[in-house]
C-alpha cells in the first residue's frame, strides 16, 4: 500500500530576486552576477542564483567593502520603497557594529588626504623632482 504524504510546501523566491527586491542590488542581473561570484552565502555555503530563499534563511551578503549578516523576514518578488524592502530582512545587531566599525576606520583612513586642488607649476614640479632626488641618496 502507498503512503500518502502531505505536500507542505513554504513559500520560496529564487534568491536573485529577492536580492534585488531587497534593495541590496540595483538590477537583478547584478544580483545574479554577485551571488555567481561567491558574494552571497546562504546557511554558510555558496549559493546558487536559482536557489529558493525561505522565511527563516540566514544570508551573508558581501557588497563592496561591506557585509550584511542578515535573515530573511518577508518575501517579495517586487521592488518597492526602501522602507518595504527593509522590512524583509533582519540585520544583526553584531553585523550592523562591526560595518559601523569598518565604515569610522574607512573615513579615519581617508580623512588625512587631501588631493590637490590643482596641478602643479613649474616651480613645484622643480620642488617635487628635487625631493625625489634626495630620498633616493
Amino acid at each position: 500500500m502507498r503512503q500518502v504524504f502531505p505536500v507542505t510546501e513554504t513559500p520560496a523566491i529564487r534568491l536573485d530576486i529577492w536580492l534585488w527586491a531587497a534593495r541590496f542590488y540595483k538590477t537583478r542581473a547584478l544580483a545574479k552576477h554577485a551571488v555567481e561570484t561567491g558574494k552571497v552565502d546562504v546557511g554558510g555555503q555558496r549559493a546558487k542564483p536559482a536557489r529558493a530563499v525561505r522565511v527563516g534563511d540566514a544570508l551573508r551578503v558581501t557588497r563592496a567593502e561591506e557585509t550584511f549578516e542578515i535573515e530573511v523576514v518577508a518575501l517579495s518578488g517586487t521592488r518597492g520603497p526602501a522602507p518595504v524592502a527593509q522590512a524583509l530582512y533582519a540585520e544583526s545587531a553584531a553585523s550592523k557594529q562591526r560595518r559601523e566599525e569598518q565604515r569610522a576606520q574607512r573615513r579615519a583612513e581617508a580623512g588625512g588626504y587631501r588631493p590637490p586642488s590643482s596641478k602643479p607649476d613649474k616651480r613645484a614640479r622643480r620642488l617635487i623632482q628635487a625631493l625625489g632626488d634626495i630620498d633616493a641618496m
